[in-house]
């Protein structure tokens, strides 16, 4: 009744043709997502969201998360993948729990759209509603807690807001697409309230772009690409070994990563990436050196960068320096301090001065190097060998080796991820192959990021497969996402890194690093998600069970691997940082055991 009034109102004021031309704004709504790539909203239902649900039924997959938190993860992967990912949640309850996987898009540059339902219009009075943040003995009333907590996360956030002139038609669709935008446009996430009384409201009429392309039509892009190109010209022809030291800032941008890859194969030139940036180009290639983080990295990788490499073109690292990426502040990253380099980064939209750069050095007058890497020597692995931190990346790699799929990784926070720096990703034709969460949202992103793969996988009927890399600790923090895995029927490989133990960081033997009990039978448990479980302890059972879980590539497999938590055991990266959190908290004979490590 509500837009037939105001239907009404506009006719007269507007004329009948205009006003019955427009279009309600849930509608509209789910044709700017659909427009900007987004087919699958995640989110948990609600009282205030029930309408927008209404409104994107048969326009967008609607598609529940075990929980808020899940929800914003697993847009956070999409928006990795497809360009743009979306949540729904209620008001405030269901809002504010994702402003953990919204901080992950903030400092991730990933283009999320939070959105919220909220209270109509038509119900804001001096009466409190369910769902506010207040108590009893409030003296104010409080509707825009979530807006400010996503603004304190340096977010754009914004309740859109119906008619305020009568006979003129409200410009929420607008408002909505502008956000969306930006979101895309900036890589950045934005936070959308919607009064749930405007969902079925209608609202100014909008031309849509084409393409999300038309979107993008920069009208400022930096001068002097040219001499910056002559100027890295000049260093490259003084050069006899050359190296393209990619950052993080390249993940979203695909054709800045295609000019990448056709610039390091015309000219034949070695390429690493910073830990961030690990999977955006082929670690499989032969030109590929690897993930590059100081003392953290292998010995082969800092032998060829720390004494063979006499030029680096660094390209798009974070415009601040940022301690996971470079060594944690341990002052062993030679590349931050490289004499002979040239740091280019991507300062406008959408990184046009880069790909200005690149256009100009692709048809550039240069060398074609000769230089060649050492073939990768990988261990030879004993089948009866036992599986733990210290060669599992080997054992992966090994089966990786052999596969025409590629294994996309999500490693979870803790060991196993600072394991993941020694894989070798392999590129996929659907999305990065590593794909995690560093630091920025904590625990608990494994799973919902791995569904948002399945999903994407499943329906491009692809052989690659999500590898999920996960302890125990981190496993029984989402394990109840693994109903959406049964429920939707997707593809998942869990391997479950089992030591009873939070040990990323232990220096004690507290009852507060344990997060298991040897009691617990997670085999029985992944049955009851119709999964299928079974136990590696060797090498060799690992590689034949991995091998089949990928050629069957259906159903929720997890390979439950008990792991040694004796120093000797673990890998590399995690004994170096094991040691650098030791040597940082002042524990005895941590300062000598680091520096002796460092000499090497």
């Amino acid at each position: 009744m509500v837009g037939a009034n105001m239907r009404a109102h506009c006719a007269q004021n507007l004329g009948t043709e205009y006003a019955n031309s427009l279009p309600l704004l849930g509608d509209v709504m789910a044709d700017i997502l659909t427009l900007f790539g987004c087919k699958t909203v995640f989110g948990v239902g609600g009282d205030f969201a029930d309408n927008i649900i209404s409104a994107f039924e048969g326009k967008l997959e609607t598609t529940p998360s075990s929980n808020e938190m899940h929800a914003g993860y697993a847009a956070c992967a999409q928006a990795q993948i497809s360009g743009l990912g979306a949540t729904l949640t209620t008001f405030t309850v269901g809002s504010l729990p994702c402003s953990s996987p919204a901080a992950l898009a903030v400092a991730e540059k990933l283009p999320v759209v939070f959105i919220s339902g909220a209270p109509g219009e038509q119900e804001i009075s001096d009466t409190l509603l369910h769902h506010s943040v207040a108590s009893s003995s409030e003296w104010m009333l409080k509707y825009d807690c979530a807006l400010e907590s996503f603004r304190a996360l340096g977010m754009r956030a914004e309740r859109l807001q119906g008619a305020r002139s009568k006979g003129q038609p409200n410009m929420a669709a607008e408002r909505f697409f502008q956000l969306v935008a930006h979101a895309y446009a900036n890589k950045q996430p934005v936070f959308i309230e919607i009064p749930r009384d405007l969902v079925f409201e209608p609202t100014q009429a909008l031309k849509l772009p084409q393409t999300p392309g038309d979107v993008n039509h920069e009208t400022y892009v930096l001068d002097g690409a040219q001499h910056i190109a002559e100027h890295i010209v000049e260093k490259l022809n003084q050069s006899s070994h050359p190296l393209l030291f990619v950052g993080e800032n390249v993940k979203l941008n695909t054709r800045l990563c295609e000019q990448l890859r056709n610039f390091v194969d015309k000219f034949n030139i070695p390429y690493a990436t910073s830990w961030l940036a690990k999977g955006v180009l082929d670690e499989s290639d032969p030109l590929s050196v690897g993930s590059y983080n100081g003392v953290f990295s292998p010995d082969h990788v800092r032998y060829y960068i720390e004494q063979k490499v006499d030029y680096i073109l660094e390209v798009d690292t974070s415009i601040q320096s940022q301690d996971t990426n470079n060594a944690f502040c341990s002052g062993t990253h030679v590349i931050q301090s490289f004499e002979n380099k040239t740091m280019v980064k991507g300062t406008v939209q959408n990184q046009q001065g880069l790909l200005h750069v690149f256009e100009q050095l692709l048809v550039s007058d240069i060398p074609v190097f000769q230089t060649l890497l050492e073939e990768k020597r990988r261990p030879v692995l004993d089948d009866n060998d036992s599986v733990d931190f210290h060669n599992l990346a080997d054992a992966l790699n090994d089966v990786q080796s052999q596969l025409s799929a590629s294994l996309i990784y999500l490693p979870e926070i803790g060991n196993s991820y600072f394991a993941s720096y020694s894989l070798e990703t392999k590129r996929s034709s659907h999305c990065r192959p590593w794909l995690t969460n560093p630091w920025y949202g904590a625990m608990g992103s494994s799973l919902p990021y791995a569904r948002a793969v399945a999903k994407t996988l499943k329906s491009s009927n692809s052989s690659d497969i999500a590898v999920v890399i996960t302890g125990d600790g981190g496993f029984h923090f989402q394990l109840n996402e693994l109903i959406h895995f049964q429920r939707e029927h997707l593809a998942v490989v869990i391997l479950y890194m089992r030591n009873n133990i939070f040990h990323l960081g232990k220096s004690g033997e507290s009852t507060m690093y344990h997060c298991s009990t040897p009691r617990f039978d997670v085999l029985t448990l992944v049955k009851a998600y119709g999964g299928k479980g079974l136990q590696c302890k060797t090498i060799g059972e690992l590689r034949t069970h991995l091998q089949s879980a990928v050629e069957s590539n259906c159903g929720i497999r997890l390979l439950e691997i008990p792991v040694d938590p004796n120093p000797d055991k673990l890998s590399r990266e995690i004994s170096m940082l094991n040691l650098f959190i030791q040597m940082k908290n002042g524990k005895q004979g941590a300062k000598e055991a680091w520096d002796l490590a460092v000499a090497g």
